[in-house]
């Protein structure tokens, strides 16, 4: 088969990609190349495998058997544009490396970190010791973490944060799904119960993909519902949060800070047309919670599966289109993350 590998990151993975396969295909490296080389690439191309494609390619694509997205979301991939018959499956494998993001974000921002290291940059101790003004750090033992979207990321957050004596809610579209045995989350809800959450915990994770249905979710009542101590964490997907309430409720005290990994554009833009980087109480990193060779070398070896099983005509896994959806092999979180795509704007997960 012939397959076209669009995407940056995962071309550091290319051996391990062809090294899976058990057939000999032909490779092709196409993330570099000008969009009129990249399109004619494409018209003979088997396997697609990238995070975003344009609908004027995807129409070009008449032997197109597999769009292979690499992550979770799929939004950037022109579902309308391709031919019936073309399958687009997912992988996923971020959840512990975000996990681990997530509590590390909660920690410094619990602990004050950022405004201790800008304060000890300009040679001024910033402790308790020396200014008794100065709020404690908290703890997180016993603490409420409520996760908005219970899939492969809400599931493993859980997990890790529940460890260091976080208490655990979340709400998820079906709240009757099987929980894995050894999480003890406090209650998880259905959707109908996301203000009971926000007003529950001290700590919101949202986790939920963007579709028309999770845009603009949390806005100015929802913020407000978390109250002055409250902290949000985004690693979902920017515009899941509103940015102007966001950034009102930051810059007010509506909230006390938020550790922000997603945004409302994508490079090489600013991540936001507001000043968030002016706001002492926001952690700002560049959507890549998920980025760990962990992540991208089991995305590999999951994708390259995936395409022998194309080949030898075996169900697919994590198919969320295409023929193959009926008998596909279960998906890797479970739940959250097989949904349509909104038509929003968004920056692709990687």
């Amino acid at each position: 088969m012939r397959i076209l590998l669009n995407h940056r990151i995962l071309s550091r993975f290319h051996d391990r990609l062809k090294a899976s396969t058990q057939g000999e295909h032909e490779w092709l490296e196409v993330f570099d190349r000008e969009p009129a080389r990249l399109s004619e690439a494409i018209a003979d191309a088997d396997v697609y495998v990238g995070s975003t494609l344009r609908a004027q390619d995807a129409r070009r694509a008449g032997r197109l058997r597999l769009v292979h997205v690499v992550g979770a979301g799929y939004d950037g991939i022109p579902l309308d544009a391709l031919r019936p018959g073309v399958t687009v499956a997912t992988t996923h494998h971020h959840g512990r490396s975000i996990a681990e993001h997530v509590l590390m974000s909660v920690l410094v921002l619990s602990r004050d970190v950022l405004g201790a290291d800008r304060a000890l940059r300009a040679g001024r101790w910033r402790n308790v010791a020396v200014d008794p003004t100065l709020p404690f750090g908290t703890t997180l033992a016993g603490r409420r973490m409520g996760i908005v979207g219970f899939g492969e990321t809400g599931t493993e957050v859980a997990r890790l944060c529940q460890a260091v004596g976080l208490r655990i809610r979340a709400v998820r579209r079906d709240p009757r799904a099987p929980v894995p045995a050894d999480l003890r989350p406090d209650w998880i809800g259905g959707d109908d119960r996301l203000p009971e959450l926000l007003a529950d915990s001290d700590i919101v994770v949202v986790t939920v993909p963007l579709t028309a249905a999770t845009e603009g979710l949390i806005g100015p009542s929802e913020l407000a519902a978390m109250g002055p101590e409250a902290l949000l964490v985004n690693v979902a997907r920017g515009p899941v949060v509103r940015e102007e309430a966001l950034y009102e409720a930051l810059s007010s005290g509506t909230i006390a800070g938020a550790a922000l990994d997603v945004w409302w554009s994508a490079p090489p833009d600013a991540p936001s047309r507001l000043p968030f980087h002016e706001l002492p109480n926001v952690l700002m990193t560049p959507h890549h919670s998920g980025h760990t060779a962990d992540t991208f070398a089991a995305r590999a070896t999951e994708i390259a599966a995936n395409i022998d099983r194309l080949e030898r005509g075996d169900p697919l896994g994590n198919v969320v289109r295409g023929p193959a959806a009926a008998g596909s092999v279960a998906a890797a979180d479970g739940s959250d993350t097989a949904r349509p795509p909104s038509p929003a704007p968004a920056v692709p997960h990687e």
